[in-house]
């Protein structure tokens, strides 16, 4: 068990930050809409500024283990990891509508429906949609963080 643990340590951790940046996301966003009366607009660009920010500092600490805290390694990190997060936020914010119109998620409603199940929230429009396109941005920012932004050198490796 322990060696899987250590074999897997990299993508167990990113997914407990991944699903704690989340919860970031969320909680900062609910402070400032309803707390400080923000607009949801401001809200929600300030709740991913925060998520971002906790995301680089947990995958720098404990998911990638960059240990560098040269100036020049830091600013290089920062301006790649909020560049690939806006790229794949972008990709998110086109490709759940885009999925939606095309009727993408009425394969699911479809299958739901001849299963029986009637969930409330799982009818929301573009939500399988939404749930897809969270899965792929994950992993894209998966392999952005491991081979772009805290890509070791070959010497750390050995």
């Amino acid at each position: 068990m322990m060696k899987l643990l250590k074999k897997y340590k990299e993508i167990i951790t990113y997914i407990i930050f991944g699903v704690l940046t989340t919860l970031v996301s969320w909680g900062t966003y609910a402070i400032f809409v309803n707390l400080l009366s923000m607009s949801v607009f401001v809200g929600n660009l300030l709740s991913w500024i925060c998520a971002v920010a906790f995301a680089y500092v947990t995958n720098k600490l404990w998911v990638f283990d960059s240990k560098s805290w040269k100036a020049s390694v830091i600013v290089k990190e920062i301006i790649s990891f909020v560049a690939s997060r806006g790229v794949t936020g972008v990709i998110e914010i086109v490709a759940v509508p885009l999925l939606a119109k095309t009727g993408f998620d009425n394969i699911f409603y479809n299958i739901l429906e001849k299963m029986n199940i009637s969930l409330g929230i799982l009818f929301t429009d573009g939500i399988y949609s939404k749930i897809v396109l969270a899965v792929i941005v994950v992993i894209l920012n998966y392999f952005f963080s491991k081979f772009i932004i805290f890509k070791k050198k070959k010497t750390e490796d050995k």
